[in-house]
């Protein structure tokens, strides 16, 4: 097995193990193929060369211990079967990440087929329509509504002139307004040959 070394922040001198990649110190890279030595959990950070919080997310996804702790009572770990759960957690988790990526590769692809195919079908059935055509086709709109909200004042004045009564002249604006809008409502206020691409020649 080929190794490197690599000083850690406390500078002790780790061994590399080329197959994962993740260094150990010297002590606990000489004892993986053995039969390990307990210690607590301090004494298992000092092995591997990691911190003790480290160690609390070992214990917490799934690290063996020979002795739970709790109470006063000290954790116990024998070192050989930490080593071989580290490694094949590793393995695990890069067999886990190679598949995931492929199968989210998988699920994106026939999604974005899929969307391609639902969207040429509507395209077909006239349900959709180009984002360019909708705003032209909401300014028109508006414009409608600009004008004939517009047109209410000069409706309205010719039937209010002298008046002085104020439920009056509100009782006038309400009904020109409403009548606007009914009118809004009963026409159409999109000109679909106005939705043309302006490069496009008339079809007929």
């Amino acid at each position: 097995m080929a190794r490197g070394y690599e000083a850690t922040a406390e500078n002790h001198l780790c061994e590399q193990d080329r197959t994962t990649g993740y260094y150990y110190t010297q002590a606990a890279m000489s004892n993986r193929k053995g039969t390990g030595k307990a210690v607590n959990r301090t004494e298992l950070a000092e092995f591997f060369g990691v911190a003790m919080p480290t160690i609390d997310h070992w214990v917490r996804t799934g690290c063996p211990s020979v002795e739970r702790g709790g109470k006063g009572k000290a954790w116990v770990f024998n070192t050989a079967d930490v080593a071989a759960w580290r490694e094949q957690k590793i393995r695990d988790e890069a067999r886990g990440v190679s598949e995931l990526g492929y199968e989210e590769l998988t699920r994106r692809r026939l999604a974005a087929q899929t969307a391609r195919e639902e969207l040429a079908l509507a395209k077909e059935l006239e349900e959709v329509a180009p984002v360019w055509q909708m705003e032209k086709a909401m300014q028109s709109a508006f414009a409608e509504v600009r004008a004939a909200m517009r047109n209410v004042p000069s409706r309205a004045v010719r039937q209010l002139v002298g008046e002085t009564d104020e439920a009056r002249f509100k009782a006038v604006l309400l009904d020109e307004v409403d009548q606007a809008l009914v009118a809004l409502s009963q026409s159409s206020l999109v000109d679909v040959a106005e939705l043309e691409p302006d490069d496009d020649g008339e079809d007929e």
